[in-house]
């Protein structure tokens, strides 16, 4: 229990909530171990609840049906997943794979529902999150759509910068490999891209420790 409530105490949908409400959320929450490559929730499966990552690494994803995945977030430690069914009352929109061993917690959408009715606040930190995932959404959209490689890492590399609070070193919170595929494009494209803003001397690089040595040259980058 304890763990738990220290957990929700860093997530950020729970910010500014009195040790009153954190209690109760501590007490409706149920955790879940999942190994690596194990599926969480399927799309279309029904949407009975929500999750924060403890610890690891989970992904959500689309396939299509020639078996094409495109990655549509990834997202480590204190980050909420799957809260979109808990307003809608519908089925997860997409799916959801553990990259690394990791530990979930729970959150029923029917006793979350009767949370949120007491405590207006919370719907309020909700929405929120929800405002801001769909920010990145469509800033994902747009990059995919309007932007070539360098300008769609450029652009990922910034976020980074925001989400790590740190201008001058981030880490890549996956592999390269599953890096392409959250930014549509190829492993080998990812390499030469890092090589050549390694060259321009934008950013040094040391496997997944990413060194920006030249932010404004990085945020040029992002706008080509």
């Amino acid at each position: 229990m304890d763990s738990i409530l220290n957990t929700i105490k860093m997530t950020p949908l729970f910010n500014g909530l009195e040790k009153e409400h954190l209690n109760k959320i501590a007490s409706i929450a149920h955790r879940r171990s999942c190994k690596k490559g194990e599926l969480i929730f399927s799309e279309g499966d029904p949407g009975s609840g929500f999750y924060v990552v403890e610890h690891g690494t989970v992904k959500i994803f689309k396939s299509s049906f020639g078996g094409k995945e495109q990655i549509l977030h990834i997202y480590g430690p204190g980050k909420p997943f799957g809260e979109v069914p808990v307003f809608t009352g519908k089925n997860f929109p997409a799916s959801a794979i553990a990259v690394t061993s990791a530990g979930l917690i729970f959150f029923p959408r029917k006793d979350f529902i009767s949370l949120i009715t007491e405590n207006p606040s919370l719907s309020l930190n909700m929405l929120a999150v929800l405002s801001m995932r769909l920010h990145q959404f469509t800033v994902m959209v747009e990059n995919l759509a309007l932007k070539e490689v360098p300008a769609r890492l450029a652009s990922y590399l910034l976020v980074l910068t925001k989400e790590q609070s740190s201008t001058e070193q981030v880490t890549l919170p996956v592999s390269k490999n599953q890096l392409a595929g959250l930014l549509g494009t190829t492993p080998e494209t990812i390499s030469r891209v890092f090589a050549k803003f390694s060259t321009d001397q934008m950013v040094e690089v040391d496997r997944n420790v990413i060194t920006i040595t030249d932010i404004d040259q990085l945020n040029d980058a992002a706008q080509q």
